[in-house]
């Protein structure tokens, strides 16, 4: 399946490449990690109170959970600025905040009609972080349908250029379950909520790009982030 409202938004001056299916990091090595929260990265799903088992960790992704959150290591220093960096216009609007975590190179509050959304995003050093369509595939694991199923069919993706960068665009809604606690108590359930995301090829490492939020402000925003996507460039 592919975005189609958000493709649209990006035609006018980018040229689509190629429509991908629901993507993942597929099936990682059996001895990757898999425990309940991501770091701070809120890149990977956290389980409910249904006692579902976690999907295991992408390859090249920090290994996560609250044992493991001072233990993480920064980005090397250096890496992710000047020639090896990523910049991009944030949309009028976003507030800009203090990033929760060194992962974190920005953090945006998302005003909407819904009430506040949140846009992080993401950078985790070269060879970190794993594929752009495994992560995908892990953002859609955080939405649930009503009935409490997997929303994962819900994902749809796109495959583009901006510049000579390989993007992939994300887009899923549900019954959110994503995002970070101080704790390991999973998070609160988010019924409505939405996500739009990319995934950028910077210079070194993956960029990651994720706005989740209320579905009524997410979708007020969606033009708001195809621009900001279609402004990415490489160097900072």
């Amino acid at each position: 399946m592919c975005i189609r409202p958000l493709a649209l938004a990006l035609a006018g001056s980018l040229v689509l490449a190629a429509c991908g299916g629901s993507k993942e990091k597929e099936a990682p090595p059996a001895s990757a990690p898999a425990p309940e929260q991501a770091p701070d990265s809120s890149l990977l799903p956290i389980p409910g109170n249904s006692g579902e088992k976690t999907a295991e960790l992408p390859p090249g992704h920090p290994p996560v959970g609250q044992a493991s959150r001072d233990a993480i290591p920064a980005p090397p220093p250096g890496s992710g600025e000047g020639d090896t960096g990523v910049r991009w216009k944030t949309p009028a609007g976003w507030i800009a905040e203090t990033p929760s975590s060194p992962m974190r190179r920005a953090q945006y509050k998302v005003p909407g009609p819904g009430g506040d959304g949140e846009c992080a995003v993401f950078y985790f050093g070269p060879g970190q972080g794993g594929d752009p369509m495994s992560n995908a595939q892990r953002w859609a694991g955080q939405f649930k349908h009503p009935d409490g199923t997997p929303a994962t069919d819900a994902l749809k993706t796109t495959t583009m250029k901006v510049g000579n960068m390989s993007v992939l665009l994300v887009e899923t809604a549900g019954t959110y379950s994503g995002g970070m606690t101080m704790t390991m108590a999973p998070p609160e359930d988010k019924p409505g909520y939405m996500l739009l995301g990319a995934i950028a090829e910077g210079p070194d490492a993956n960029w990651f790009f994720k706005l989740t939020g209320p579905e009524a402000t997410v979708r007020a925003q969606h033009e708001a982030f195809a621009a900001m996507v279609r402004s990415l460039e490489k160097g900072a």
